[in-house]
């Protein structure tokens, strides 16, 4: 059986859209892969009750408890490590990782974008959009590499900018793009044909 972990650090909408394509398309039966635990850096993170709803064993492990990013990422990566993991996702997970951690999971590890990158990668990315007068936004699943927003580029999904466009909502509808493209493109990570 091939090991999904996915860290989290608020609600767990794209989590749990994977989660639940998974369960639909019965991943588990079908291509040997299983979302084995959801980990958030947040104790308050919302997602973790939807993930134990979902069947999925959670943990927590609080940036807070640690002097260093450095310190952080080596017990995250033990917890982690505790699943045997062949992927793992981040999905809002809200922590710029380390070069190490990024390394000991090269090439399995992904992360979702709200933007179409190489474009506007960072922060505020919505409003930046609407700043730049746009006509297009919408999100990108990308490999993790040292350099933030920078990886391979696995997936994309555009949305129009419209007239009126806030960055909350613009950023609903890239949300919603989010929650198709992510759980396709892990698919398509343990089963290229498919």
């Amino acid at each position: 059986m091939k090991n999904i972990v996915i860290l989290i650090s608020g609600s767990g909408s794209n989590m749990a859209a994977i989660a639940r394509s998974a369960q639909k398309e019965h991943w588990q039966d079908k291509l040997g892969v299983r979302v084995a635990a959801v980990i958030s850096n947040q104790l308050e993170a919302k997602g973790l009750a939807l993930a134990k709803t979902l069947g999925i064993a959670t943990d927590v492990v609080s940036h807070r408890d640690f002097a260093s990013r450095e310190a952080f990422d080596a017990a995250l990566l033990t917890r982690i490590e505790v699943h045997a993991p062949d992927l793992v996702v981040l999905a809002g997970f809200m922590r710029i990782l380390t070069p190490g951690f990024v390394q000991h999971y090269a090439g399995r590890l992904l992360n979702i974008h709200p933007s179409l990158l190489p474009a506007f990668a960072g922060l505020h990315t919505h409003q930046r959009a609407i700043d730049m007068g746009c006509k297009l936004a919408g999100t990108t699943v990308h490999q993790v590499t040292a350099e933030l927003d920078h990886g391979h580029i696995l997936a994309q999904a555009a949305v129009p900018v419209l007239p009126g466009d806030t960055a909350d909502t613009l950023a609903a509808r890239i949300l919603t793009q989010e929650h198709i493209i992510y759980p396709q493109a892990v698919r398509t990570f343990f089963a290229p044909s498919a």
